[in-house]
């Protein structure tokens, strides 16, 4: 269902049978990896115009794995994660989803 690069690639899928019968596929609840059981690659200082796909590509190899930044850092707003000046984690890289 999806890439194997994807945060939802890992995720069971569920059937939910709507009231007049049709089956409806659906992925599980995702929940965000604890920062506690993270290992870490480092940690980088953003600089003015630097985007999370930027910064994944020269730290992890991939700008697709821009979400493992996301979750890493607990950000809310992806977009709070390029302050410039800011330390920002980076999780080391995964096989896998």
């Amino acid at each position: 269902m999806f890439e194997p690069g994807s945060r939802y690639f890992a995720l069971e899928t569920g059937i939910h049978v709507a009231p007049d019968g049709r089956r409806i596929a659906y992925v599980r609840r995702r929940f965000l990896p604890r920062q506690a059981d993270l290992q870490w690659l480092g940690e980088v200082s953003p600089v003015e115009g630097d985007r999370l796909d930027l910064l994944a590509a020269r730290t992890l190899g991939d700008p697709e794995q821009f979400w493992r930044i996301c979750d890493a850092n607990d950000a809310m707003n992806p977009f709070d994660l390029v302050t410039p000046g800011a330390s920002l984690k980076i999780p080391l890289p995964e096989t896998g989803g």
